[in-house]
């Protein structure tokens, strides 16, 4: 148990990339599901619309320039959002800090965990900001956390998805492998910071203060893998060969349990969002959705 917390603790640490345009984009708050979610559109208005879903504890901009731009060169109405908890978005720190240790021990006992709120609940979310937006099916793309929810939008929502593309995610399986001993390490040198370190993590997009209350959903949402194997939606997974946070089994068991996907592994990816394979990740993606 100890190490999934670690796992997931670190899980947007390493997507962190460039963002000042996308930092420039201004965004508009939209009343969802009882809070307010921070969005923002880009690209052409009548493109074909992707809705990009971030992980644990991050907000959009930790998607980058590099793909968002790639999407919009690519013709589509991109749609990013702050996760509840995260960014812009409405905040939950009235909710409290769950005590993690005490939950953990819950589960491992064969407790239910006490959440804040669900992963439903987070694509709950984001399909009630599609109808904000007018927009009646979407091409859902998901990193990590985001590629769980994405997942989740797909068997919970499936009237709502066009394509679905889930990055470096997992489907929660137990038997799954944990982190490498050095992305363990990365994370325990990254464990660590200031005041000054945490305004500056919140200004590039990680929101530290909701990872607790976020990682208490994905250990309640447990596995996932029944609910994972009834999407229909033509899917395509993403992940990198030298990913040690979430080795490639995650990604290749999620390939396995749906009927209508394919998988590509980029080869120098880990669990990041790596500039020299953007390019090739965007048209992958791009071609995904034009094929579907």
């Amino acid at each position: 148990m100890v190490v999934r917390l670690l796992l997931l603790v670190s899980l947007s640490l390493a997507v962190m990339s460039g963002h000042a345009g996308i930092k420039d984009v201004e965004a508009s708050t939209y009343q969802v599901n009882g809070i307010f979610l921070a969005a923002a559109e880009v690209g052409d208005p009548e493109g074909e619309p992707v809705l990009l879903v971030m992980g644990l504890g991050t907000s959009y901009l930790l998607w980058g320039d590099p793909l968002v731009d790639g999407l919009v060169d690519a013709g589509y109405r991109v749609v990013l959002f702050d996760n509840r908890d995260v960014g812009q978005s409405q905040r939950m720190d009235h909710l409290g800090d769950p005590v993690i240790w005490w939950e953990l021990l819950k589960d491992k006992l064969g407790f239910s965990i006490n959440t804040a709120y669900e992963l439903s609940d987070m694509a709950d979310d984001a399909v009630l900001l599609l109808d904000q937006l007018g927009i009646e099916r979407a091409h859902i793309v998901g990193a990590s956390m985001g590629g769980m929810i994405a997942q989740i939008i797909a068997y919970e929502h499936p009237q709502r998805v066009k394509t679905l593309t889930s990055i470096m995610s997992t489907s929660g399986a137990p038997h799954l492998p944990e982190p490498t001993e050095a992305a363990l390490n990365r994370l325990q040198a990254a464990s660590y910071s200031t005041d000054k370190e945490l305004k500056e993590n919140n200004e590039r997009g990680f929101w530290p203060q909701a990872v607790p209350r976020q990682l208490m959903a994905i250990f309640a949402a447990g596995d996932r893998s029944e609910s994972v194997k009834s999407i229909e939606a033509n899917t395509l997974v993403l992940h990198g060969r030298d990913d040690g946070l979430l080795p490639l089994a995650h990604g290749e068991h999620t390939r396995s349990l749906i009927l209508k996907s394919k998988m590509i592994i980029y080869e120098g990816m880990g669990h990041n969002l790596p500039v020299s394979v953007v390019p090739k990740m965007v048209a992958d993606i791009a071609a995904h959705i034009e094929d579907s």
